[in-house]
């Protein structure tokens, strides 16, 4: 739940997204990219087609009362449609296990986040959510009459993020950290695993301002993220976003010491009505020996 990327526009450039600015979809890289949202709301909503059929679906709402004078709020949630599966136990039998019918596991994630521009250069941001994983009832023996004897299995806890981001100065170069699934341990029968715990540095800035072009026609964003997680070898993502006259973004980006993934690709379309802005993203993540992942989201502003 927490490893998969979500945002159709952040996949399409290798999830290098932490210097990135101004969408509720920061909530979910670096609460503090929401500081300057630059309307009163920016929404999102997405569903990511997974490998083994499995469907990621998400949602994120940036609210920013005043023109930002008391900070920006927002909430996200996501969910996990694994889909039906089938149930066995070992058993006594000639087959050596028990049919015990299908179960559908799912996971979930609901949060709030609050961020602040404390100057012209630096924002701080912050994120409370609670995470749940729920395997359904198992099956954990039998009485005298041979009934079954179940246990709801279901792992929750309260998780937390942090981030930072820092307008350099120089041209529109930004900086930013963060820290995302700080938690305790979670505890499934006997065994203890911990959330994904990760911390990532990033920069970004608009490759436009070294050149003579309009900056209203053309938009060349340029992001590189250094990614350290808990669970595997430390990473590098590059992506990049080209906008063309606000309307039409080609984005591509790559993932390197990564085992499965590694170039990532998409496009967006966004129209305005007046101050109303929707836009469709789509991303394309080739992932190894699995099918490859593809991604839409839907987002409007105000």
């Amino acid at each position: 739940l927490l490893n998969v990327g979500t945002s159709a526009r952040v996949t399409a450039m290798g999830e290098a997204f932490t210097a990135v600015e101004g969408a509720s979809t920061s909530i979910f890289y670096n609460p503090a990219g929401m500081a300057r949202l630059g309307g009163i709301f920016d929404a999102s909503v997405g569903q990511t087609d997974w490998i083994a059929d499995i469907k990621h679906n998400y949602g994120s709402l940036a609210i920013s009362p005043s023109q930002g004078a008391y900070g920006v709020l927002g909430i996200m949630a996501m969910s996990v449609d694994y889909g039906e599966v089938d149930g066995t136990i070992r058993y006594p039998n000639p087959e050596g296990y028990l049919d015990i019918g299908k179960f559908s596991p799912s996971a979930v994630m609901v949060g709030v986040g609050y961020a602040r521009a404390l100057s012209d250069r630096f924002s701080v941001g912050g994120t409370l959510k609670y995470v749940s994983q729920n395997l359904q009832s198992s099956v954990v023996g039998f009485t005298e009459s041979d009934s079954r004897v179940t246990k709801k299995e279901k792992a929750e806890v309260l998780a937390y993020d942090f981030g930072i981001l820092y307008k350099t100065g120089f041209k529109s170069l930004s900086f930013g950290m963060t820290v995302r699934n700080f938690s305790k341990e979670v505890k499934f029968e006997k065994e203890d695993f911990q959330l994904p715990l990760i911390f990532k540095m990033g920069l970004s800035m608009n490759a436009i301002d070294f050149f003579d072009i309009d900056p209203a026609s053309h938009s060349l964003l340029i992001s590189v993220d250094a990614t350290h997680p808990r669970d595997y070898p430390e990473q590098v993502n590059v992506g990049g976003e080209y906008v063309f006259m606000k309307i039409l973004s080609l984005r591509a980006g790559y993932m390197f010491n990564n085992d499965e993934f590694g170039f990532t690709g998409g496009v967006g379309l966004q129209k305005s009505f007046s101050d109303l802005q929707l836009g469709v993203d789509y991303s394309y993540t080739p992932f190894g020996i699995f099918n490859n992942v593809h991604r839409v989201s839907v987002h409007f502003s105000y």
